[in-house]
Order: structure tokens, then sequence, then C-alpha cells
């Protein structure tokens, strides 16, 4: 495959329609930060029960990957995990496939996403990114205005580029929730504990009872 056509491929990830006007950094493909799950999964041709549930309390935090379908060429895109706040879309965490993108190099990903989304900046950051990943990645470069951050960033388990797009307020709601919802996991842990134990014992007793009931009365010493 050419660098033209990869570089296309990656361009055509960005987003479903060419840049025209104001820049508009919630929107990734044909998804936008803020939308409700119910729309995301729907978007995406994906069943409820794809949802996965990350935490319950003070807040709901769930999970969704999608991997495109896209039978008439290769995608550049491996997958996506959306993460959603009490019901809306607050960050997106692509996945670039890197057979797809094989030589393509930051600078050339760089060019090919500002062409979407204006000039990038260089800062000399990290981001953390929690549940499905629980991995720290340098960003390479940075697209954001007061609402919004899009963020390119080289995952360092598969060797491979990914795009980080979230809203701010939301995300930073979202961590909040998560710290505290890992606090009253912990504390809630011991009764958790004990409640699963007591469950498991009831149900051996139940089933000791019911063969009980068999076997004695057919039982010849």
């Amino acid at each position: 495959m050419t660098s033209r056509r990869i570089l296309s491929l990656i361009t055509l990830a960005a987003v479903s329609a060419p840049f025209v006007g104001a820049v508009d950094l919630s929107r990734y493909r044909a998804f936008q930060l803020g939308s409700n799950l119910t729309m995301i999964v729907r978007q995406a041709q994906a069943q409820p029960s794809e949802v996965k549930l990350i935490h319950q309390q003070p807040d709901t935090i769930q999970e969704l990957e999608w991997r495109p379908r896209s039978p008439s060429e290769k995608d550049s895109v491996r997958q996506v995990h959306f993460t959603f706040y009490n019901g809306q879309l607050f960050r997106m965490v692509v996945d670039y496939d890197r057979f797809n993108t094989e030589g393509v190099t930051a600078e050339d990903m760089i060019e090919a996403i500002s062409r979407t989304y204006g000039p990038a900046t260089r800062p000399v950051a990290e981001i953390v990114i929690p549940s499905t990943y629980n991995e720290s990645v340098k960003v390479l470069a940075r697209w954001e205005d007061a609402q919004y951050s899009f963020n390119l960033v080289r995952f360092s388990i598969e060797d491979n580029f990914g795009v980080i797009a979230f809203s701010k307020q939301l995300d930073a709601l979202a961590r909040t929730a998560t710290v505290e919802s890992l606090r009253l996991e912990a504390l809630q842990a011991p009764q958790r504990e004990a409640d699963r134990q007591k469950k498991e014992d009831d149900e051996n007793h139940t089933q000791h009872e019911k063969a009980r009931l068999v076997n004695k009365p057919a039982f010849r010493p």
C-alpha cells in the first residue's frame, strides 16, 4: 500500500466528511461526544448486551467496544472504545491497526489529522487511560478548544498509534466519580465477600439436603 493511500485512510478515519468551516472537536467519524448511550449503540450497530458496566456508584460508568465493518476496503481503525458517564459519551479511545498504518510516521499522522482538525500543538504531556487500558501514554500532538481535547498518542503494548478524544467537563466528572467508586468498593469489599461466602454455603447446604432426601432411604449398610 502506498504512503498516499495510507494517509488517505487515516484522514478518512478521522471524520466521515471533509473539513468545512469551523473545526468540530466533538466528532469522530459519525460519533459525537455528549451523545447518549442508546444513540451510540445504534450507530455502532451493537447490542445493548455488549455495553459493559464499569462502575455503578456514585455515578454510572459504562463502556462499549466498536470495530469498523468495512467490506469494501481495509480500515485504518482497528477498534474504538466508547466510555459513558451517566449515559453520556465522554471519551473515545481509537486504536489504529498497526498493519494498515505500517510505515506511517507520527509526522504523517499529525499532517493527516490536521487536515480535519486544524493546526496541532505539541505539549509535553501524558494521558492516563483508566478502565480498559490502565496505561499512561505520551501525547504526540493535541487539538483542543475550551470543551474538547483530541490527542494523538502511541500505545506501548502493541506499539500502535491511537487517538484519545474527550469532553473536558464530563471527563473531569467521570474521573472524580471513578475515584469515589473505587473507595466505596474497597470499603464494601469485606461485606461483599461475606455475602458471597454465605450464598455459597447456603447453596451447598441446599444441594446436600436434596441429595440426603434421595440417598438416605436408599442406603443399605
